[in-house]
């Protein structure tokens, strides 16, 4: 019998960066972090101005006011959707120099800016407003045809005489008319605040900015497998529980204040296992482990035996390493919040009843979260390509950075061959300058090759150049810096 899932959210409030940590059934599956220096901004609506169009790529770079001019395609202009024109240009729809509503659509990434839309949306509790479109749709995740239609019903009833149009979210099945009205009242009284504002703000500016995220919390991961919200901010306790008398009551005591001396990110030993996910290796309970590598263009995974030799032969060894790889790949990627494509190594099976279900596993696993992905099936050499949604950034980006010993190399030079291109430079620049003396400035693991472990080295080039040689330690270096001083 199937354990029913119990949600828990804790909320952390610190200074300057909030966390939210989601559990099922006590086990860390999802992390959110937002810092006040660089809050989350999808979904933010702004009045940009074009600065540039591209009719090559058919997109044009808009103005926002970032850092990075944002990036708007033509397939995310509303105008163009309505378009009858076989071949669409984006000169057809914007200008240099015009202004626009946009609304951001992803973060911006590494060296790419923002991405636009003028397909504005704006979400609630029970449904997405978009002031420009016209029709209502219902979540997929609704499937009950009677049930889609009698909502369906509800929203024209509480929309009528408003302009736009509505999608039904998941969380409006269990709701009642009169929260369903304050909701749509809620969205126009919000769209209606962004177009005066509009009016005369200047350009790239931003006009409306999303909740803060101890109440998307609340909008968005509340459903009926939540139990309990542990927050630890009086204040925002207070603002959670407004927050839910506004717009769905029934969840009054859901969230309570943690008071505790103890950490709450210490409860079910968040904190450890945040440090786990940006390990490479993810240790299975068999003994077997997981090498997640995520790069520029992939994330591969490496599924490895390890010490497990439970089974009683090696192809039933395998399978059920493979089968319990699938569980920890899902809650993994869940967890760090990997996506894009995703090339899975899974050890060598021969038997295509086992591939199959493998690959079964994995689908099941994906399925308890709520990201979109594709698996292909399984290949000769037991490489499985699948692909996950991400729209926001990972959590490794978010808490880490680039290595700056190895600049992202994943590997420093041996101390041996840095002290080898020392002593080439060395002569470089004896050659060229013809000093009494040189210095040699270095890092500590440098010089201490150099002076105790090969000291024949500097010998051999003193005698050779007939000039003295001398080192000092700088302890600030890095491996592979060193300066050569020539007097």
């Amino acid at each position: 019998m199937l354990r029913q899932k119990q949600t828990e959210i804790l909320i952390n409030a610190g200074l300057h960066e909030t966390r939210a940590a989601l559990l099922e059934n006590s086990i860390l599956q999802e992390v959110y972090i937002e810092r006040q220096a660089s809050a989350g901004i999808v979904g933010n609506i702004y009045k940009g101005k074009v600065v540039r169009v591209l009719p090559g790529m058919d997109a044009a770079f808009v103005d926002i006011g970032l850092e990075k001019n944002a990036f708007l395609h033509v397939k995310n202009i509303v105008a163009s959707r309505q378009s009858l024109a076989d071949k669409q240009s984006i000169t057809d729809f914007v200008y240099q120099g015009q202004t626009l509503l946009v609304q951001i659509l992803k973060e911006p990434l590494g060296n790419k800016g923002a991405r636009l839309s003028t397909d504005i949306s704006i979400p609630s509790r029970y449904v997405v407003f978009l002031p420009n479109a016209s029709d209502i749709g219902v979540s997929t995740r609704i499937e009950d045809e009677s049930t889609r239609q009698h909502i369906k019903a509800c929203i024209e009833k509480f929309s009528m005489g408003l302009q736009g149009g509505y999608i039904a979210r998941t969380a409006i099945e269990k709701t009642d008319a009169w929260a369903l009205h304050s909701d749509i009242q809620y969205l126009h009284k919000i769209w209606q605040q962004i177009q005066d504002k509009a009016q005369s703000a200047p350009d790239s500016s931003l006009l409306y900015a999303g909740l803060p995220m101890h109440l998307r919390v609340l909008r968005d991961l509340v459903d009926e497998s939540v139990v309990r919200i542990q927050v630890d901010s009086v204040a925002w306790v207070n603002e959670m529980n407004q927050f839910i008398q506004d717009f769905f009551p029934d969840n009054l005591g859901l969230v309570s204040y943690y008071g505790a001396e103890r950490p709450i990110f210490d409860l079910y030993s968040v904190e450890d296992e945040i440090d786990k996910a940006l390990r490479r290796k993810v240790t299975l309970k068999s003994g077997g482990h997981l090498m997640i590598d995520q790069t520029e263009a992939m994330t591969t995974i490496d599924v490895n035996t390890g010490k497990f030799v439970g089974a009683q032969n090696h192809a039933e060894t395998i399978f059920k390493t493979n089968l319990e790889a699938t569980k920890s790949i899902a809650r993994q990627l869940r967890l760090r919040n990997l996506g894009g494509i995703i090339i899975i190594d899974f050890i060598d099976m021969l038997d295509t009843v086992h591939q199959q279900a493998v690959v079964d596993s994995l689908v099941e696993a994906m399925d308890a979260g709520y990201s979109r992905y594709t698996i292909e099936a399984m290949s000769s050499l037991g490489l499985l390509q699948m692909t996950r949604k991400r729209t926001r950034e990972s959590l490794g980006h978010i808490l880490c950075e680039t290595c700056p010993a190895c600049h992202g190399r994943g590997y420093v030079k041996t101390i041996e061959t840095v002290a080898n291109e020392v002593i080439r430079e060395v002569i470089r620049e004896s050659v060229q300058f013809k000093p009494q003396r040189i210095k040699i400035i270095c890092a500590h693991e440098i010089n201490y090759y150099l002076s105790e472990e090969a000291p024949d080295i500097l010998a051999d080039v003193e005698e050779t150049l007939k000039i003295p040689i001398t080192t000092k330690v700088d302890e600030y270096y890095a491996r592979e810096q060193y300066d050569i001083a020539v007097y």
